[in-house]
């Protein structure tokens, strides 16, 4: 069983037309997984709906407090790529799991969205790797402490501490 909690960001963002602003809607995944012929045994909580920006202190305990008493040891988390580092990093206290956060840049609502594959190659990287807190995005596995956004690129590059 993979528990798969979504927190928002840009993977669930949602625009209704060219001149409004975003929403985070309802999380994409159930559609990302039942579109996909995923089988994986799973569960999907949407534990928040939010810009990664926008998440607290309090959020990430949240976060932290679902991932730690989740009775899986293969967990998904779904998550804005701004501060994707910064709650991965956060989980790193946690034992005895795999915990792997993706997220994307463009929302999965569009044609042109890195959701599935991202939310397809993190649902591998789950299954796939030992204990520990993972990045998984745009086909590469980062470690949370050696990785940052580079905005520019449009990805996540790996850095030494």
């Amino acid at each position: 069983m993979i528990d798969i909690f979504t927190t928002g960001g840009t993977i669930d963002k949602v625009y209704f037309d060219a001149l409004s602003e975003y929403q985070i809607g309802a999380t994409a995944l159930p559609d990302i997984l039942s579109e996909n012929n995923v089988f994986v045994a799973h569960r999907v909580t949407q534990l928040m709906r939010k810009d990664s920006l926008e998440l607290t202190d309090a959020d990430r305990t949240a976060i932290h407090e679902a991932v730690a008493a989740s009775d899986a040891d293969k967990i998904l988390v779904t998550h804005g790529t701004d501060t994707m580092v910064q709650t991965a990093r956060a989980l790193s206290d946690i034992a005895g799991k795999t915990i792997v956060l993706t997220g994307a840049m463009q929302p999965a609502t569009l044609r042109n969205s890195d959701a599935e594959f991202n939310v397809g190659f993190a649902l591998a990287a789950a299954q796939t790797l030992p204990p520990g807190v993972y990045i998984a995005m745009n086909g590469e596995v980062f470690d949370p402490s050696k990785v940052q956004k580079d905005r520019s690129a449009h990805r996540f590059i790996r850095v030494q501490n």
